[in-house]
């Protein structure tokens, strides 16, 4: 029998999928396949990823709320720019810090208490008003439809469900939509959100019901939401449930529109929100791996996953010492992006020893002082985070958008008939008042999901990202570093096997830190995870695609053709879609 030499670019179990005129790249096939409808119907990457940010919240209700949080970069090609869509809520203007000590020791406690104000719906409504085309009617009713008709239930929601199984039973909202009889749902039964599909049924008569033009009509659902029956809805159930949130929080919201943080790669410019999340830590250790040959060391070799690890812990402990909303605190952005500031953190790196705990941040001067480490060292197992998901979209005249979606639905009450749930993203503060993060009124919490995008010469390249909690930057630099320094095809830099530390304490309440912890997906040889425990790691197998190294999606356009390639992670129900 003759033997078949296999192209390099076939070593994958899904193909790049390739087109010359607009990708998708999202965390479910429906979600992918709304967006690319409206491309096909003329509409912009602007129309399109709010389409697919939205079916998302309805397809993955236990990583996503459709009133969560939604931080979202936009690269508009006649402009040339990227822009920043703030999209996380704050701290309501009722905030007791001492309740939520009272009632959840050291961390945030679950319940009422955790949610913030809701950002996902003003983030949509205001990408549709200034850089989208269509109406939020055409937008929302992928969304509408899915919620109200249903949708096959699918293992992975069908397995979240079981997880949170009683978490979800605590609230009679949550436990009546995702338990009905009191079972998860079957893989394969229809399953609906009807509560959810008429709130967004009021949103888009809202719209119909407004004078004036498109932008007024726009607004009109903004106000729906945050000024209108909606946000008396919301206001009243926290009253009931002794809660935080007020309608005058919601009524006085607004999404940023920010220029985004970004520092020079390679000859590329990668973008990533702001310090209110945690993006900076992908750009640190971009900057601080830029002039090493990491492909001499060879893919996955020990070498190699020890300089990368090595690079993510020093990103990690600036982002404990650093790094949180900008308006409450002063953060030293510039430096630490600097050429000479990456320059000294590399002098650091050792290639014979891991960092045994969390490395000392950066050393800023006087001016800078460092919030001190205080956690305390966890045994057992990484914790899955509460999660997320993530979308990205090119059309045919190269505009992107790129955009991280999240918040859970069974760590607190969901509204009372609105079938949502209101932003638990306060989950991600911290009650040290010293902390970076610490909880104050009108403080956003600092937020793991964080989209990326990077442009070469001014133009769209690269659009990515992933659920996974703070694994979120160690996948997304793997995955880029996997095309840029050791040409893989996209689809191949996504399925290849990932590592991820957690040498630093987690994002998440009780903010778990694991001293020189590394967790390594069981495709990497045992010599490797070998050398890497005599390195001084302490090496935690994750499974074969693991569900906990996150579901990377990507979009990048071949400088040489023009084609748009788009990648998506098969450890998830992600998919990507092309024309």
């Amino acid at each position: 029998m003759r033997k078949i030499a296999l192209s390099p670019a076939s070593v994958s179990w899904r193909p790049t999928v390739m087109g010359a005129h607009h990708a998708v790249a999202c965390g479910h096939y429906l979600a992918a396949a709304a967006a690319s409808q409206v491309l096909a119907s003329g509409g912009n990457a602007v129309d399109a990823g709010v389409t697919m940010a939205m079916a998302l919240a309805v397809l993955q209700p236990d990583v996503v709320s459709f009133a969560g949080v939604a931080p979202t970069l936009i690269y508009m090609k006649e402009t040339g720019q990227v822009a920043s869509l703030a999209g996380l809520g704050y701290w309501p203007a009722l905030t007791d810090v001492g309740r939520l000590r009272a009632e959840g020791g050291q961390a945030i406690p679950e319940g009422i208490l955790r949610q913030i104000v809701p950002a996902a719906p003003a983030t949509h409504i205001l990408a549709l008003r200034r850089f989208g085309t269509i109406s939020f009617e055409a937008a929302a009713t992928p969304a509408l439809q899915l919620a109200r008709d249903g949708f096959a239930m699918y293992p992975e929601l069908r397995d979240g469900l079981d997880m949170h199984g009683h978490e979800i039973a605590r609230y009679r909202e949550n436990a009546a939509i995702y338990l009905p009889d009191g079972k998860v749902p079957a893989v394969g039964s229809r399953f609906r959100q009807e509560n959810l599909g008429r709130t967004i049924g009021r949103m888009i008569e809202a719209e119909r019901q407004a004078s004036g033009d498109r932008d007024a009509k726009l607004r009109a659902v903004h106000d729906c939401f945050y000024r209108g029956p909606i946000a008396r809805d919301i206001d009243a159930f926290h009253r009931r449930q002794e809660g935080f949130l007020r309608y005058e929080d919601l009524a006085r919201f607004e999404v940023p529109v920010e220029t985004p943080i970004s520092c020079a790669y390679q000859g590329s410019q990668v973008y990533a929100c702001d310090v209110w999340c945690q993006g900076i830590v992908l750009l640190q250790a971009l900057k601080i791996l830029e002039p090493l040959d990491l492909a001499a060391l060879g893919h996955n070799t020990p070498a190699y996953l020890h300089t990368i690890a090595s690079a993510l812990n020093l990103a990690f402990a600036d982002r404990e010492a650093y790094v949180g909303d900008p308006r409450f605190v002063q953060v030293p952005t510039r430096t630490l992006l600097s050429e000479d500031y990456a320059q000294r953190q590399r002098a650091r790196l050792d290639p014979a020893r891991a960092f045994a705990q969390m490395p000392a941040s950066g050393d800023l001067g006087a001016d800078w002082p460092p919030h001190a480490n205080r956690a305390l060292p966890a045994d057992g197992a990484a914790p899955v985070p509460p999660d997320t998901i993530y979308g990205c979209v090119v059309d045919s005249q190269g505009n992107a958008m790129s955009i991280t979606p999240s918040d859970t639905m069974y760590d607190s009450p969901m509204v009372d008939g609105l079938g949502l749930a209101i932003s638990t993203r306060g989950m991600q503060g911290r009650l040290e008042p010293d902390h970076p993060c610490s909880v104050a009124p009108g403080k956003r919490p600092r937020l793991t999901p964080t989209p990326a995008m990077s442009l070469r010469e001014g133009r769209f390249e690269m659009a990515w990202g992933t659920p996974g909690g703070d694994v979120q930057c160690a996948s997304m630099l793997q995955v880029l570093l996997n095309v840029t320094r050791f040409g893989m095809t996209l689809q191949q830099a996504i399925e290849a096997p990932r590592v991820a530390p957690f040498n630093f304490p987690n994002s998440f309440a009780p903010n778990a830190y694991y001293p020189a912890r590394l967790c390594v997906e069981n495709r990497i040889d045992e010599a490797t995870v070998a050398a890497l425990i005599g390195l001084g790691y302490d090496v935690e197998y994750w499974s074969d695609k693991s569900f906990n190294a996150g579901a990377v999606c990507a979009i990048r356009r071949d400088a040489a053709t023009g084609l748009l390639h788009a990648g998506a992670d098969p450890r998830r129900a992600a998919y990507a879609i092309a024309w």
